[in-house]
């Protein structure tokens, strides 16, 4: 199970989350979830607990106003 698919589930799983996942240029991945807080904050805590697939080097949030236009919770 790769990163992007794992954090996709999860985000099923919480419910309640609009976004996606995806892969940059440098090998980093971005996340763009929203949604309540509570359910963001719980994807992030699944994020920080080291269960990941791969390797989780840090989080780094930066939270905003929602934007809207995303339609679940997708793969890119």
């Amino acid at each position: 199970m790769g990163f992007r698919w794992w954090t996709r589930v999860n985000a099923l799983e919480i419910g309640g989350l609009d976004g996606y996942v995806s892969n940059l240029s440098d090998g980093r991945v971005q996340i763009v979830a929203e949604g309540d807080r509570s359910h963001c904050d719980r994807l992030l805590d699944s994020l920080r607990t080291g269960d990941t697939p791969g390797r989780v080097d840090g989080v780094t949030e930066i939270w905003g106003e929602p934007r809207g236009g995303y339609e679940g919770f997708a793969i890119r």
